[in-house]
């Protein structure tokens, strides 16, 4: 019998695969202990074939449901999940076997963390997860309010736990603090993110403790329960602004002016009291004895996580790295330091490319930073590139070396750290929020007005694939083309990122979360 089944099944069939809990006392699922960790170490040991059911080991022992199911929703939508608190392991279940392989292949490159501790996901043998009802009551709560938010529907009432779970909402006010603040977050940042859990009221921002803070008012208590639930530990930005939310005392917030700092949506006949401080003395007295921040839920180590599934928000990636990436299985006939700089350079600023001498199939990326480099590797291991399924590991090198001078190493090492090139050099630049994974569908822009349709679709083609669909947009200053394959939009990215078209004009290429 695999490892976990005594863990979670009482009055299972020695050798039986089903996941299955009989008991109705809580105490079964943390059974059998010494026989579990005997178990466990031959797991370590094996590798078990994919499935879409992940064993989380090692868990710090006050971890949370929400905690826990963080760790897979970047990834997909996460199906089940079984807490075993007194073994600290868990068992989660996603949609597809696809994105449990995307999330191991993921915390194989980084390590995953949960309150600053290291854990172990490996996959389980099961291939789906069964609980019984009268079992892990919390965790399947939890579960159904962070789905039904995810999925733009409302909780089901008939469930009297999970309505036991929202309704304990003491407030409908939030407190927001943005951890990891790279770039700038406004207020109607923060209105468009929260305002899709129900409607938001006011808000105000300040600034304490040299950290930029907000109170957010929603019109029900629940509503801000379904944020706070499926945000808090989320990020605004690919691995920086990390959202840290909890309840506020204070029910109702008095809103002054509308201006950058503080709006109030109910009421815009309000003064903007340009210069004036948006948090009024008495509530800035009730906002100081409000200290029940849940302030223990550190950032986790996973910068790009897959790219949140299209371009959700994604987790936080405090990573340690170097910054530098491995790139493996390259088309040596095929590949330059060009062609990896533009396409690395979606997901970060390259600085050094440099393809191995002796070993032509293989690359150093130096990106600017470990952030970067993670969320490079969540987006392109694993991608065809010139007929090639490509492998992108972070490297334990620490910089990319230039050759020495008067050195020829036949231009297989470049430099870009001067390029213009680079899409996010300047803070807070809107780049940062369309990183999006690669898809066939490109997003073109800085097109000069007298290009066609014909003109884009002919340069797209001739860069090697076929043209499917086409759309101007933005007064034909942009431009959605899909590609028939995801590896020609990857090919055409690289060829006409940059493109001269004319008249000073400079084709801009990215991918798109979009389709035709």
């Amino acid at each position: 019998m695999e490892s976990i089944a005594s863990d979670v099944a009482v009055g299972m069939k020695r050798g039986s695969d089903d996941l299955s809990l009989y008991s109705t006392s809580p105490n079964s699922v943390t059974a059998n202990g010494n026989d579990s960790s005997k178990k466990l170490r031959v797991e370590d040991r094996m590798e078990s074939p994919p499935s879409r059911v992940l064993h989380i080991r090692k868990l710090p022992s006050e971890v949370s449901e929400t905690e826990v199911i963080a760790l897979g929703l970047p990834f997909g939508k996460v199906t089940n999940i079984l807490m075993l608190k007194g073994k600290n392991q868990a068992f989660l279940e996603l949609g597809t076997e696809e994105a449990a392989v995307t999330m191991v292949n993921y915390y194989t490159a980084v390590m995953p963390q949960v309150r600053n501790v290291p854990v172990v996901i490996q996959f389980s043998n099961h291939k789906e997860l069964k609980t019984d009802s009268t079992l892990n009551q919390r965790a399947q709560a939890v579960l159904q309010a962070v789905s039904a938010v995810q999925d733009g529907g409302s909780p089901n009432s008939d469930n009297s736990t999970l309505d036991s779970v929202l309704a304990h909402a003491p407030s409908p006010v939030l407190r927001i603090i943005i951890d990891n603040m790279f770039y700038p977050v406004t207020l109607d940042v923060l209105q468009q993110i929260f305002s899709k859990f129900g409607t938001v009221m006011k808000i105000i921002t300040f600034t304490k403790n040299n950290q930029f803070q907000a109170l957010l008012q929603f019109s029900e208590p629940v509503n801000a329960q379904q944020a706070r639930l499926s945000l808090d530990g989320q990020n605004i930005y690919n691995s920086c602004c990390t959202l840290r939310i909890d309840f506020s005392k204070l029910v109702n917030l008095n809103v002054k002016y509308n201006n950058d700092k503080s709006r109030d949506y109910t009421r815009p006949e309000l003064p903007a009291g340009d210069g004036q401080p948006a948090l009024d003395p008495a509530m800035a007295a009730a906002y100081n004895k409000d200290s029940s921040l849940l302030g223990a839920i550190n950032p986790m180590s996973a910068a790009a996580a897959a790219a949140a599934a299209a371009g959700r928000m994604v987790l936080s990636g405090h990573s340690g790295c170097s910054g530098v990436l491995l790139v493996s299985n390259l088309n040596e006939e095929m590949v330059t330091p060009q062609s990896l700089f533009t396409l690395f350079g979606v997901y970060g600023d390259a600085q050094r490319v440099k393809i191995l001498y002796n070993k032509k199939d293989s690359a150093l990326i130096q990106m600017s930073d470990g952030n970067q480099a993670q969320l490079a590797t969540s987006h392109l291991n694993g991608q065809k590139m010139h007929g090639k399924i490509i492998r992108v590991t972070l490297s334990k090198h620490q910089a990319v070396q230039l050759p020495r001078e008067g050195l020829d190493d036949q231009g297989l090492t470049k430099d870009f750290t001067n390029s213009p090139l680079h899409r996010f050099k300047k803070p807070g630049s809107k780049n940062f929020q369309n990183i999006f994974p690669p898809s066939a569908t490109l997003h073109l822009s800085n097109v000069p007005e007298d290009v066609t349709e014909e003109d884009l679709r002919l340069l797209f083609s001739n860069a090697g694939g076929i043209v499917k669909a086409f759309k101007f947009f933005q007064g034909h200053k942009m431009a959605l083309l899909q590609m028939s394959t995801v590896e020609e939009a990857i090919q055409a990215l690289m060829d006409l990122h940059n493109y001269d078209m004319g008249s000073n004009h400079h084709l801009k290429v990215s991918f798109s979360k979009s389709t035709i």
